[in-house]
C-alpha cells in the first residue's frame, strides 16, 4: 500500500514539474477578464441617526500587469461599475449609488514550480461615486482614497493561459449628504471576490 502511495505521489510531482511555467519575469505583461462580487462589511456606519446598510453587486473586471522584477508585478484593476442599495434603519431604502474602483497594486508572485501559482498584492484605491439617486431628495456620496490588500492564485492551463481566483479587501469610507446637509459616514469596506481569465502577452 506505501509503495502505491509513494508511486501515486511520485506520478502526480512529475506531471506538476512537467507544466510549462508562465513566465513572470521582468518586462512581461499579463491582463485578465473576469467578474467579481463587491460585499461590503455588515454595519456600514450611521446615516441620518440610523444604521446603515449597503447592499452586494457584481461587476466585469479588468486588470493589466506589467512585471518591474521577476515574479514582482505593477497591477491596475479597473471594473463596469458596481451598483449598491442603501438602506438606513428605520427610514428602509434611503436610495443607490454607482462606483468604479480603480486600484494601483505591487503583487509578488511567489516562484512556485508547478501549475498553482500563489500571489499577495497591497496597494492604493480611488473609489468615485456616481449617479445616486434617493426617494428622499437629493443624495450624494464623496469620493474615497484608501488602502487595498489581495491574494490569489492562477491555475496554469498553457505557457501563456491561467486561471485565477483571488480575494481583494478595500477601505472605502465616505461621507454622504442629502440635500446639502450631511448625514454621516459610510463605511463601506467591501471584500471582492472573483474569478478571472488571465493571458500573458
Amino acid at each position: 500500500m506505501q509503495t502505491t502511495i509513494r508511486t501515486l505521489a511520485t506520478g502526480a510531482l512529475i506531471a506538476l514539474s512537467a507544466m510549462p511555467a508562465l513566465a513572470q519575469s521582468q518586462g512581461d505583461w499579463t491582463g485578465s477578464l473576469g467578474i467579481a462580487n463587491a460585499a461590503p462589511k455588515s454595519g456600514n456606519g450611521t446615516l441620518a441617526g440610523g444604521e446603515a446598510d449597503v447592499g452586494s453587486d457584481a461587476s466585469v473586471t479588468f486588470t493589466l500587469e506589467y512585471f518591474i522584477r521577476d515574479n514582482l508585478g505593477l497591477e491596475l484593476l479597473a471594473a463596469t461599475p458596481f451598483e449598491h442599495d442603501v438602506t438606513i434603519a428605520g427610514i428602509g431604502a434611503a436610495g443607490s449609488t454607482k462606483h468604479l474602483p480603480p486600484t494601483v497594486s505591487l503583487n509578488y508572485h511567489f516562484p512556485t514550480g508547478g501549475a498553482w501559482k500563489p500571489y499577495v498584492g497591497a496597494g492604493i484605491n480611488y473609489t468615485t461615486f456616481f449617479d445616486e439617486e434617493s426617494p428622499l431628495g437629493t443624495l450624494q456620496l464623496d469620493n474615497s482614497w484608501g488602502i487595498s490588500v489581495q491574494a490569489g492564485i492562477d491555475y496554469q492551463m498553457t505557457e501563456n493561459d491561467a486561471l485565477r481566483v483571488n480575494v481583494r479587501w478595500f477601505d472605502i469610507d465616505t461621507d454622504v449628504s442629502l440635500n446639502g446637509a450631511a448625514i454621516g459616514t459610510a463605511e463601506i469596506d467591501p471584500w471582492l471576490v472573483g474569478v478571472a481569465y488571465v493571458r500573458r502577452f
